[in-house]
């Protein structure tokens, strides 16, 4: 895997580019006029965006139909020296469709548990927590 990232302007934005081609913005997210994500906020993207995908495609080998599907990430950080890590993640994971409870619970397990390269990658810095939410009621 190789990602490229070029500085498009004089101060912090930058294009990152995978072997997709399709550009992603980065920017300081402490200056004025910000044109793109924080690296920060990516690495949360990452987290939600792999277990989604995950846990769509093992509903859809189950031949669940998924209405929608959402997530919403907060982050918490900690200083160490200068930087301010992670040092946990909660992620609220909102599913509407006829799917039973069990194999929605199933599908996430597997994925923050066996799948989802980002989390796992993250899990022996990060806690990484999560909450299933299926046609509005918690089911974890």
């Amino acid at each position: 895997m190789k990602v490229t990232i070029e500085r498009i302007n004089d101060d912090y934005l930058m294009e990152a580019k995978g072997a997709s081609g399709v550009p992603v913005l980065m920017d300081n997210s402490t200056i004025e006029n910000v044109q793109g994500t924080s690296p920060m906020e990516l690495l949360m993207m990452g987290v939600g965006g792999c277990s989604a995908i995950d846990i769509i495609n093992i509903l859809k080998k189950q031949r669940q139909t998924i209405k929608s599907y959402s997530v919403e990430i907060e982050g918490e950080t900690q200083e160490v020296l200068e930087a301010k890590p992670f040092k946990a993640m909660t992620l609220k994971i909102y599913l509407e469709g006829d799917i039973p409870a069990d194999k929605v619970i199933r599908a996430a397990a597997l994925s923050f548990e066996k799948y989802c390269s980002v989390s796992i990658t993250m899990q022996t810095s990060v806690k990484i927590k999560y909450q299933l939410y299926l046609n509005n009621e918690q089911v974890l």
